[in-house]
């Protein structure tokens, strides 16, 4: 009987000791309300890059004006810097710091962001530049990329949105972005030109937020499906195509109708990076938090859905 209340005791003691160790690492930012995150892996560190939600909490729709950037080496602890970009610093835009990504090449790290234009009509796509990836980051082109007036797949101001790039491996670059119809286009070497025609893909109720990446011999086009937004995906063998639709990677995001992801490979592991309304007392849809899972990959190539967890990266 001794032992017995020995053994149950040392139990009960592991125990707490397992719930004491348990955090709750999601949402990853809480200094401010963030979305759309957008993650680089650069050297020996992550750098996220994300919206900034400004929305008081009785104004229900987006209010953002900067971009922000955080940096991490483990995943775990995430690390504030200056306030790198700003939709004043283009100034041919008018509002709207909206979903953006940035990519290195050759020593130089390329921003590309989602803005409304001051003088044509709709949302546009700029692209920045930096030596850095902390920045300072400026207007690369004093001119927009793409404006709504080069797409005519859908007839709306804002399906120019969400850029997302990535650079092949024989180094051709090549551009995605749209809402309610996916575009893309390559870039020439020097990034901040279209190279050629702008192509259409058809996905199934493709709503927004492309994300390009690749893992072994496989392409992946992960997107917001329907609205309030899924995280589905598409699997190809090369990046303009075919791509075949392989379903559902992520449910909906709780209390925020958007969801946007940005998938990594740091450190031997996949990662799974996305917004949700979390953060109490006040997020939700235009307050919105990031935070990270991790994601695994089937044997055929094909990724395991992502469960949204509080406990996030231990």
């Amino acid at each position: 009987m001794k032992n017995l209340f020995i053994n149950l005791s040392v139990l009960l003691l592991s125990i707490a000791a397992t719930a004491q160790s348990v955090k709750f690492n999601n949402p990853i930012i809480t200094d401010k309300y963030t979305g759309d995150p957008a993650a680089l892996v650069y050297k020996d560190k992550v750098y996220l890059y994300a919206g900034h939600d400004e929305a008081p909490n009785d104004f229900n729709f987006y209010k953002m004006n900067e971009w922000l950037v955080y940096s991490s080496s483990d995943m775990k602890k995430w690390e504030s810097h200056p306030v790198p970009l700003k939709v004043t610093d283009f100034k041919w835009a008018k509002s709207d710091a909206w979903a953006s990504q940035v990519i290195e090449r050759n020593g130089k790290f390329y921003w590309y962001v989602t803005v409304e234009h001051e003088t044509v009509s709709g949302k546009s796509i700029g692209v920045a530049v930096a030596d850095n990836p902390l920045g300072p980051f400026k207007d690369a082109l004093g001119k927009a990329l793409i404006t709504n007036d080069m797409t005519k797949f859908s007839d709306i101001s804002w399906d120019d949105i969400d850029p997302t790039v990535f650079i092949d491996t024989d180094g051709q670059a090549y551009l995605f972005w749209g809402n309610t119809a996916c575009h893309y286009a390559k870039l020439k070497e020097n990034m901040t030109e279209i190279d050629g025609e702008i192509h259409h893909i058809k996905l199934p109720n493709f709503t927004e937020a492309p994300w390009i990446h690749k893992h072994n011999d496989w392409y992946y086009l992960s997107y917001a499906y329907e609205f309030p937004e899924k995280i589905a995906y598409a699997m190809s063998k090369s990046i303009t195509g075919p791509w075949e639709f392989k379903g559902i990677l992520n449910e909906l995001a709780g209390n925020s109708n958007t969801n946007h992801q940005s998938i990594i490979d740091f450190k031997g592991q996949s990662y799974f990076i996305y917004h949700n309304g979390a953060s109490k007392p006040n997020g939700g849809s235009f307050r919105r938090s990031v935070c990270v899972d991790k994601l695994f990959y089937n044997k055929d190539g094909t990724m395991k859905r992502v469960v949204m967890t509080s406990e996030g990266i231990q």
